[in-house]
């Protein structure tokens, strides 16, 4: 029963907003709903409804509607830029750029729906030889999406282009600092899309509460990309119903460099991973271990490539504010705890205060335990570490309780090295680059979550198997699952059993032994 504090509750809910801010300006880019709990439940209803037509539609007729929104999007990319630079506050190139990587997944997701998810047959064996079986993959349902601020299209796209493609409803509840992002696509894709009934993907927006509401709505799995404290406390949510979850949460991500590595491509690929987006990428590149026979000239390089990257919101930034002034701070703490403790800032000054914009800083041999080594720093820094070898270089990546990302530069042994490190996707030579390829799956171990986005993995997240087996003929006196089997029948099983379960004695070699 609802109390009246509740009551009252709901409906100061039902009647708040907030606003969307420039965080470049500060002025007001669009007002918003924080949605009630009320509202989340009467959205999950109707994805509900929709989800029926939607489901019961051939996968080609999918993918036609999925491509016909991509095109729809494409379009409008100048007017999706704009108003992502207004709302994140990212270079009008990065913009661009994100759209188009968030296309290529939603056109990836489109086109191999059908192929990753069909029915497979499977063998029954010889003890039910006279049986077929088959593995279907069924969509979930309504999948509830809970996006990020940092890249507000792409991030969430991996989510809702999947779930979508595979025969799902989604409510999507954008991040409360980018919403009016979210709320673009969601109308971008019912004009795209006119024939679809209301709900099939709608947007919610509020703040952590409208997040919490929707992880008690009923959705039949939640996909969430943000910080790890903020996914601890979706996951505790969604445990009370049992609500499954796909977690994409916060990175460390270290870049390895050996002895034998193109140390140019290198400093480039660390200063664009560092910096891009304002260093605010969950897979971009926070730590560098570098073999100390190289390190000096690595270092050099590193701040050569970054001559003249600055930010600002002028047309000649390398990239914008900090989203958050918060972020901002973080990120000043960080480097702070770094001096403090011995590290040398070789590239950047760690004094400069200009709000939220933060100039890109390098900080060498701070220790492990520091806060800029061990946290997510999520800003335009960059910690480099000398190392003896590439085995301490490995040790120390492993040691970290995030487990994203990774990549590794060595001309010889990239792909040995990349093997040997404990995250969720490596590049060899290049950072992020996985990014850009719909078909690898994006996930991590520990503190950056679990499960998988992208690639047929992402897929078959947001479906349930179910096993068919169909009898095809009866077997006289054959059949083990009757009351009315004979002593016939258990001598024929135990002798067929035996034929499939023997196993030839092998001595320590590996090779037959005399005695068998």
């Amino acid at each position: 029963m609802t109390t009246s504090a509740e009551a009252e509750t709901e409906a100061a809910q039902a009647t708040a907003t907030f606003t969307s801010t420039d965080p470049a300006t500060g002025k007001t880019v669009a007002e918003f709903p924080v949605c009630s709990s009320a509202d989340i439940d009467a959205a999950v209803a109707t994805a509900r409804t929709a989800a029926v037509w939607w489901t019961g539609l051939r996968p080609a007729e999918r993918e036609r509607y999925l491509l016909d929104w991509a095109g729809a999007i494409w379009s409008r990319r100048e007017e999706l830029a704009d108003l992502l630079h207004r709302e994140n506050g990212k270079t009008l190139d990065d913009c661009l750029i994100e759209t188009v990587m968030a296309l290529e997944h939603l056109r990836w997701a489109a086109r191999n729906a059908e192929r990753v998810l069909r029915t497979r047959r499977v063998n029954t064996g010889l003890l039910m030889v006279n049986h077929s079986a088959t593995v279907q993959r069924l969509p979930l349902g309504v999948i509830g999406v809970i996006g990020p601020w940092n890249y507000p299209l792409y991030t969430p796209m991996g989510s809702i282009a999947y779930a979508l493609a595979a025969g799902n409803a989604v409510v999507f509840k954008p991040s409360e600092y980018t919403p009016a992002v979210g709320a673009w696509l969601a109308r971008s894709f019912a004009e795209a899309v006119p024939s679809a009934p209301d709900g099939l993907l709608t947007v919610v927006t509020g703040d952590a509460s409208t997040g919490a509401a929707l992880c008690h709505s009923g959705v039949d799995k939640i996909a969430f990309t943000g910080s790890t404290p903020t996914g601890r406390a979706v996951m505790a949510a969604c445990a009370q119903s049992l609500t499954p979850v796909v977690l994409e949460c916060g990175g460390k991500d270290a870049v390895v460099i050996a002895e034998d590595a193109d140390l140019n491509a290198a400093a480039h690929a660390v200063a664009w991973g560092s910096m891009s987006n304002g260093g605010q990428t969950c897979v971009g590149v926070e730590r560098a271990y570098v073999v100390a026979s190289v390190r000096d000239a690595f270092v050099d390089r590193l701040r050569a490539a970054l001559a003249g990257v600055h930010s600002g919101s002028d047309h000649n930034a390398s990239y914008g504010p900090m989203t958050t002034q918060q972020q901002a701070d973080i990120v000043r703490a960080h480097v702070s705890d770094a001096l403090a403790r011995g590290a040398k800032a070789v590239h950047g000054n760690p004094q400069a205060d200009r709000g939220r914009y933060v100039d890109p800083l390098v900080l060498l041999d701070a220790p492990e335990d520091s806060l800029a080594v061990a946290e997510e720093t999520f800003g335009p820094t960059v910690t480099v570490t000398t190392v003896a070898d590439v085995d301490e270089a490995v040790r120390l990546v492993n040691a970290s309780r995030f487990g994203l990302a990774g990549a590794v530069f060595s001309r010889r042994r990239g792909q040995e090295i990349a093997s040997r490190l404990d995250v969720g996707v490596v590049t060899v030579n290049a950072v992020m680059s996985f990014a850009g390829i719909p078909g690898v799956p994006l996930g991590g171990s520990r503190d950056s979550g679990f499960g998988r986005v992208h690639g047929a993995e992402g897929l078959r997240e947001f479906t349930r198997t179910r096993g068919i087996t169909h009898k095809r003929f009866s077997t006289p006196g054959m059949d083990v699952m009757t009351l009315r089997r004979t002593r016939i029948t258990i001598a024929l099983t135990r002798r067929v059993a035996g034929l499939l379960n023997s196993r030839t004695p092998r001595d320590i070699k590996g090779r037959p032994s005399d005695e068998a």
